[in-house]
């Protein structure tokens, strides 16, 4: 099996604000990660709760910024 990600950031320099957002998100829910990068002891609901989580702030910021950037033009 091949340790590719497939999913690589479009934006490299984010890795860091990505994992710090991982972390909050997972405490908010009572979830606990280890610092090691390790998740195979966490369930996969609690992952799938945590990446929706993510997933959800994430367009929550990008429909904000597109929101101001359109918002100003009219």
């Amino acid at each position: 099996m091949s340790n590719r990600r497939s999913n690589q950031l479009v934006v490299p320099q984010a890795n860091q604000a990505l994992d710090q957002m991982k972390y909050e998100v997972a405490q908010s829910l009572g979830v606990t990660l280890s610092q090691d990068g390790y998740y195979g002891n966490i369930l996969t609901r609690d992952a799938g709760r945590i990446g929706g989580n993510i997933t959800r702030q994430l367009v929550q910021i990008a429909e904000q910024q597109l929101a101001g950037q359109f918002g100003a033009n009219r």
